[in-house]
């Protein structure tokens, strides 16, 4: 059996993105030692875009699978883990994984490691770091595998495994369905569709140094010649001068971009935190001690008024 198993996210009959990042860090972990599992009503119709990603995937079926309803999942998924015996269980830390892993933790009694952002596996012990207090800590843990542990991964911090030669897809005998369920679900409605920072090739970011919401206009008017996404420190969110959906850090995206380029941001730890992983920072500033400079590939202390526009006069050229 494979020592590490993703179980894997999907809603009305697409897979998660995060999949491919909770995949990799599973292929870091355990080398090909690892698999998949699927639970669907129909897993047919998703394993094979699916088994691109890991070596086997395990498929479950039952009407009682979906839509995803925990209730209805526990049990399945303590059917499924009796027989694969897996040491270590990984998930993504999105709505579905915070709502299954604790649940799944507590109903077999195994140690839970939620909003991951680096793990090693060092035998049967798993080692993980997670922010704490806010972003303002990092708390290091140490997870016995006995018999199995799990982790929920944080989104944008580990590139996405590429899909490879299909795995082979065994099904598993599914329990009987609960008769009766703790809660059901009525219908599904899609929310609107909010802003997607981690998809960014290039993004544009302002801090408190962009002084007013009146000023915004001049980053958003250089993020539209870039063809960036416009993006913003907590400090910009909390006074309202941008949507918290564009917020980068700890309480907000964590983002991994080809290009970062920070206006006005200090670079506190909880922003590190969520745009540090980026290919190549550029970081804006009139105070040469912000923080945000220990870690950009390229700085320029200065008045973000004055080298903003000499940007967008050079781009219209």
């Amino acid at each position: 059996m494979a020592r590490a198993l993703v179980i894997v996210e999907h809603c009305q009959g697409r897979l998660a993105e995060i999949n491919a990042q909770v995949f990799a860090l599973a292929r870091r972990l355990c080398g090909r030692d690892y698999a998949g599992l699927l639970l669907a009503g129909r897993p047919d119709e998703l394993a094979p875009e699916a088994a691109v990603y890991c070596p086997r995937l395990y498929t479950l079926a039952s009407p009682a699978l979906e839509p995803y309803n925990a209730a209805a999942w526990l049990p399945a998924l303590e059917s499924a883990l009796a027989r694969l015996e897996p040491d270590l269980i990984l998930l993504g830390q999105t709505a579905f994984g915070l709502d299954l892993a604790p649940a799944l933790a507590q109903r077999l009694g195994a140690p839970l490691a939620t909003d991951v952002t680096a793990a090693d596996l060092d035998g049967q012990v798993l080692q993980v770091s997670r922010p704490v207090f806010g972003g303002k800590l990092a708390a290091d843990l140490v997870l016995p595998l006995e018999p199995w542990a799990a982790l929920t991964l944080r989104p944008g911090l580990i590139e996405p495994l590429q899909p490879g030669p299909a795995g082979e897809v065994s099904p598993l005998e599914p329990p009987p369905p609960p008769e009766h369920l703790a809660r059901r679900v009525a219908g599904l409605i899609r929310a609107a569709a909010g802003v997607d920072l981690t998809r960014a090739r290039i993004i544009v970011a302002v801090g408190r140094g962009i002084d007013g919401p009146e000023n915004i206009g001049l980053a958003r008017d250089l993020a539209g010649r870039l063809g960036a996404e416009l993006a913003c420190s907590r400090p910009v969110a909390d006074l309202g001068w941008l949507d918290k959906e564009r917020q980068v850090g700890v309480s907000g995206q964590t983002v991994k971009p080809k290009i970062y380029l920070a206006l006005g941001i200090s670079g506190a730890f909880q922003h590190q935190m969520g745009m540090s992983g980026s290919e190549t920072i550029i970081a804006v500033n009139r105070d040469p001690e912000a923080p945000i400079f220990d870690i950009a590939h390229f700085g320029l202390v200065g008045d973000l008024f004055e080298v903003v526009p000499s940007l967008i006069e050079v781009l219209e050229e």
